[in-house]
């Protein structure tokens, strides 16, 4: 999974737009990632093909996503994964 990827599952656990994502992923990384908007929409647009996320409605011209059950499942895989190889390298360090 691209870290795109993952913040937009992450981010979509509440319902949002790809502007809403941006600005939420700017606030989590205290501005250190920021999501250009092709990037963004690309991805929303591939991962809506892939059945992680789905189009809920649109709203003043912009799309609203939520997460599908498919996507919250690879959202904890990846969760778990990340975990993981934080606490492998906290115990080498």
């Amino acid at each position: 999974m691209t870290e795109t990827g993952f913040y937009i599952l992450f981010c979509l656990q509440k319902e949002g737009h790809g502007y809403s994502i941006t600005q939420k992923v700017k606030e989590m990384t205290d501005l250190q990632v920021s999501i250009s908007p092709g990037t963004m929409y690309g991805t929303l647009s591939k991962m809506e093909k892939d059945g992680l996320i789905s189009f809920v409605r649109e709203e003043e011209k912009r799309k609203i996503y939520q997460i599908t059950d498919l996507g919250r499942k690879v959202l904890d895989i990846e969760l778990k994964r990340i975990e993981r190889l934080y606490r492998n390298s906290r115990e080498e360090g």
